[in-house]
């Protein structure tokens, strides 16, 4: 069900954005205590408080004449922040290059954790400058490195 109201509302999202400037980056629909709907957006210069207010004002009036969410929910729209999790091919096409947090489900070479600079991912392997091929299926998440 999720999965179905996540695609429902990209589209919906990603036409309200059409032109704007405005990338839609990702949807999330989940349960926690409540239900969540998460819009994250990003653009060139950056995303401010009024880019997020004036698509949750649009989002929020499309979604209910729709009547695309059948439970109460919390709508938020925000940033996908610095640190960024990488999912689609076009977010490792955007940061390569850039250093990235490899999560593994096992370790390799004695590493659950890998950090390094993004060459590419063809859909079956991530490649990290210097290294082997990281399978897809060992990889638990990407998210972009920050040093702190």
């Amino acid at each position: 069900m999720a999965n179905v109201v996540e695609n429902a509302v990209w589209r919906i999202a990603e036409e309200l954005l059409e032109g704007s400037g405005v990338e839609l980056v990702d949807v999330e629909y989940v349960k926690e205590k409540d239900w969540y709907l998460r819009v994250f957006i990003d653009k060139p210069e950056g995303i401010g408080i009024e880019d997020c207010q004036a698509l949750s004002e649009k989002l929020e009036t499309r979604l209910d004449e729709q009547d695309v969410v059948p439970e109460a929910y919390m709508l938020e729209v925000s940033s996908p922040g610095l640190d960024r999790v990488l999912k689609k091919p076009r977010d490792f096409e955007r940061e390569k290059g850039k250093a990235v947090e490899v999560s593994l489900y096992e370790p390799i070479d004695g590493e659950k954790r890998i950090v390094g600079t993004l060459e590419s991912f063809d859909g079956e392997a991530l490649i990290l400058e210097g290294r082997s091929p990281i399978p897809k299926g060992k990889i638990a998440q990407v998210r972009l490195y920050i040093e702190i």
